[in-house]
């Protein structure tokens, strides 16, 4: 069973069992403040929404778990807030980071928040990554572009960025090139592009894809101590329940573009209310020795095409009625700010 860490004890401000205090959220300004944020794609004379109405806060210091499928809108999500979806899409809603709205600002604007104010490790590090440049091109341009630093100091700092991420022989391996680096260390230049800017706000896209589970605990390790010395807040995304639990202060289920889901990690693992992240959990492997079979969620996503009334997870669901099939639900929630969008919220824990 995936339990997590005292995030009960974050959401109250207090320092839990790993000796790091976290953000008391009921009390602060949200840093990002997503509401009824919509994205629609257009595709010949139609527009497929893919987001519908996502209402999402972080706040400083605070780490979030945005998890869900593979197509659910996570990465969609996160790229309209910085605006990089490119002309096709059209984002509705609102989103604000420290209190300035995001949505609808032209580049030179979006600028100065793109890596200053908010950072992106995205999923393919190599793929992000421009095959015949070096290493040391990619973060002399992102220091020139955040801080105007002067040649000899772009050079200083990149060494810096490179050691701080845990790149042994910096000096040298600035003059590599991406094919020429690992993963896992292609992965941590992307870490260190982020942090260029010196963000308030880290939005971690799948950091952990396509590497092994060694270098998974490595970058995981790393993003956890940046935080901890830098204070910023990171918006984590995954489809690793597993990461969440050891990570994240808070948990946002996402499932056909919808939140179903959120509140402190401990209460959502513990004792899910909506069925999709019940069945989420069901399917992972356990590692308390016990050897029963895993429980897949029967189906698959919904389609952007798919005209579904009600609940999007009514198709799926093993406890849907006729009401989930024709009326959308709307979040309902408890006093500890754990809510769920269903009309049979679950109660009791999600066993073993």
């Amino acid at each position: 069973m995936i339990t997590g860490r005292p995030a009960a004890d974050a959401a109250a401000g207090a320092t839990p069992d790993d000796g790091v205090p976290r953000p008391d959220t009921a009390r602060r300004k949200p840093l990002l403040a997503m509401a009824g944020l919509t994205v629609d794609f257009a595709g010949g004379r139609q527009h497929h929404r893919v987001v519908h109405g996502v209402d999402l806060a972080v706040h400083p210091g605070e780490t979030v778990g945005l998890v869900g499928e593979s197509g659910c809108g996570k990465s969609v999500t996160a790229l309209a807030l910085v605006g990089l979806l490119g002309d096709r899409a059209r984002i509705g809603g609102s989103a604000e980071f420290d209190g300035r709205a995001l949505l609808g600002l032209d580049d030179r604007t979006y600028d100065g928040v793109r890596g200053a104010g908010i950072g992106m490790i995205f999923q393919d590090p190599l793929g992000s990554l421009n095959p015949v440049r070096t290493i040391g091109y990619h973060l002399r341009e992102a220091l020139s572009l955040h801080r105007g630093l002067t040649r000899r100091a772009l050079t200083e700092e990149a060494k810096a960025l490179m050691a701080r991420v845990g790149i042994a022989e910096p000096a040298l391996r600035l003059r590599a090139h991406p094919h020429q680096m690992s993963g896992g260390m292609n992965q941590r230049v992307m870490i260190a592009l982020a942090l260029a800017g010196r963000p308030r706000l880290l939005i971690a896209d799948e950091p952990t894809t396509a590497l092994d589970v060694t270098i998974q605990a490595q970058i995981l390790r790393l993003l956890r101590s940046l935080r901890e010395e830098t204070g910023m807040a990171v918006l984590l995304i995954t489809h690793d329940l597993g990461i969440v639990a050891e990570n994240a202060d808070r948990v946002v289920v996402m499932y056909a573009g919808r939140i179903v889901e959120d509140g402190p990690v401990s209460a959502v693992f513990t004792e899910p209310r909506h069925p999709y992240t019940r069945g989420l959990l069901g399917a992972v492997p356990c590692l308390n020795g016990s050897r029963g079979a895993l429980k897949p969620i029967a189906g698959s996503l919904p389609g952007p095409d798919d005209d579904l009334p009600g609940c999007a997870f009514a198709p799926r669901c093993p406890v849907a009625s006729d009401r989930c099939r024709a009326e959308r639900p709307v979040r309902s929630g408890t006093q500890a700010g754990h809510g769920a969008a269903c009309h049979h919220p679950l109660i009791g824990c999600a066993g073993p």
